[in-house]
Order: structure tokens, then C-alpha cells, then sequence
């Protein structure tokens, strides 16, 4: 008897990820999580300490010293839900995606504009 099943395998192509010159001009290897997995580290990091469960990042920006995230959390949910209390905190992270600091940059009603800030800060 012959077996018939397939025994293929998916295969990953290697994507070799691009130099970085290190002190004295020697290539290191790239080892900086992309900005996805730095996404998902920051809202559960986040998550684990404060106990609030991000909606939504609305500011995301690589700095010098890692990265810098504006997370929206529900902070008192009323009703109706236009009437919830919503809250801003600045998240920072170092370079490998790991929580250094977070603090609360503001407080608003979910149904609010906010006519007077400027480009997301």
C-alpha cells in the first residue's frame, strides 16, 4: 500500500534584515522589534499595569530612546456610552519595546471634541 498523503512543508523565504552600524563602523544585526509587535507589547504591558484596556492608539512615534505611544483607555463608562470617561496616556518604551513609563495626559467625555489640542498631542 502507498501512502498518498503530501508531506509538504510552507516554507519562509529568509529575509535577512538590514545592517546597523555599530560603534567603530562594524555591522550589527537590526534586533529592534518592528512597530506592530511594539504596538501589541505596549497595550498589554499597559494593560498588566493599570488594569484599563486600550480602544486605541492615537499617536505612535519612534524617539531616540525607543518609542513613544498616546493610548485611549475607558476610565468610567456611563450612560449613555456618549457620557463615558475617557482618558490619554502618554506611553513610553525603550528600544526592545519594554514599558519605561506611562502618565495620563488628559481626561474627556467619549461624545466631546477636543477643539483645541493640535495634531494628536
Amino acid at each position: 500500500m502507498v501512502n498518498t498523503k503530501s508531506t509538504s512543508h510552507t516554507h519562509r523565504p529568509h529575509r535577512p534584515q538590514a545592517p546597523r552600524h555599530g560603534k567603530g563602523g562594524d555591522d550589527v544585526a537590526d534586533d529592534r522589534p518592528g512597530p506592530m509587535d511594539v504596538l501589541r507589547q505596549a497595550r498589554a504591558q499597559f494593560a498588566e499595569l493599570t488594569g484599563m484596556t486600550a480602544e486605541s492608539v492615537s499617536s505612535f512615534e519612534q524617539t531616540e530612546d525607543g518609542w513613544a505611544l498616546e493610548i485611549e483607555v475607558m476610565e468610567l463608562s456611563r450612560v449613555p456610552d456618549t457620557m463615558s470617561l475617557m482618558a490619554s496616556y502618554q506611553v513610553d518604551l525603550d528600544s526592545a519595546g519594554q514599558l519605561t513609563g506611562y502618565r495620563r495626559v488628559r481626561r474627556y467625555e467619549r461624545g466631546r471634541a477636543d477643539a483645541h489640542r493640535q495634531s494628536g498631542r
